[in-house]
Order: structure tokens, then C-alpha cells, then sequence
């Protein structure tokens, strides 16, 4: 319980940094989570969100640490059904780390920039998130079920090169 309070106060003092969650141009293109990830981080997996993590399996290093350039993988649940896909762009500490995404609640389409993400999970394995919330200026209530990090390199050795720059500002 300690923790879960410790993340959520690291999170609390980090979303209000200026740094806080930048939303994309409103005359931007439509964003599907998938595409941008795909085209951020430079992993090749098509497909909807939560079949990347079984995609990945055998073709990219994958696990349960956050790495700059990582794809974080959310399970399909509830209104998500299809999972969601978001790229690390920053790790503030063991439990907390910055997302670079597309498409999310009610940023339909745009792409937001450092997001804060803290794992919420008993085990400190990055198995349950929370988002931030921007309406509330906190991490949301909702808690996501996650598989892990998809990294962005090869099984066989070779990192990929990103075809975007993670800071679109």
C-alpha cells in the first residue's frame, strides 16, 4: 500500500512539471495507436494492440522493464477491446516512466506526448498501470491490465532505428 501511495505522489508531482502531457494540432492526421507506435519505435508487428505482445514472441526482445523506445502493450479490457499500444519516452523512476501515444480516451486521433504511466501492480512488475489524467490533473482511476515492453531489438542482436522522433514538439 506504501508503494501504490509512493508511485501515485511521484506521479501527482511529476504531471504537474512542465513537462505535462502535450496534445497534438488539432489539424493533425488521425492517429491509430498501432500505426504510430509502429512508425515511433520502428518495430514491425501489424495487427490490433493487444496482439503485439504474442507477435513479438520469437522476433524482438520482450519483458517486463520499461526501456526509452519500448512499446508498452495493454491488454484488451472493457471499452479497449482491442488493446493499446504506447511508446516509453522517458523513465522517471522504477515505477513511473513517461508514454508517447496515439488514439487514448479522449484524445481520439492525437497523439500525446510524455504521459505519465505508474505501474500500480503488487509485485512491482509493471503487470497493472494507471494513465494520466489530464482532466484531473492525476493519474486516472482506472487501472490497465499490461503484458510488458516490446523492445526494439531483434532477437539475433540488432536494434531498430525509430523512423519518427519520439518528441514530436
Amino acid at each position: 500500500m506504501l508503494k501504490r501511495l509512493a508511485v501515485a505522489l511521484v506521479a501527482a508531482v511529476i504531471g504537474f512539471s512542465p513537462l505535462a502531457p502535450q496534445i497534438a494540432q488539432a489539424d493533425a492526421p488521425y492517429w491509430q495507436c498501432v500505426t504510430f507506435a509502429r512508425l515511433t519505435s520502428g518495430i514491425e508487428i501489424r495487427g490490433d494492440a493487444w496482439t503485439w505482445w504474442e507477435s513479438a514472441q520469437g522476433q524482438y526482445r520482450t519483458g517486463s522493464s520499461p526501456e526509452v523506445g519500448s512499446v508498452l502493450v495493454f491488454r484488451p479490457t472493457g471499452r479497449m477491446t482491442r488493446g493499446h499500444v504506447a511508446v516509453v519516452s522517458e523513465i522517471l523512476t522504477d515505477r513511473v516512466i513517461r508514454i508517447t501515444h496515439a488514439n487514448w480516451g479522449g484524445s481520439r486521433g492525437k497523439i500525446e506526448e510524455n504521459v505519465t504511466v505508474a505501474d500500480v501492480s503488487d509485485a512491482g512488475d509493471w503487470s497493472a498501470v494507471k494513465v494520466w489524467y489530464a482532466p484531473i490533473n492525476d493519474l486516472g482511476s482506472s487501472v490497465y491490465p499490461v503484458y510488458g515492453f516490446v523492445h526494439n531489438e531483434r532477437l539475433g542482436g540488432s536494434t531498430l532505428i525509430a523512423s519518427l522522433p519520439l518528441s514530436l514538439g
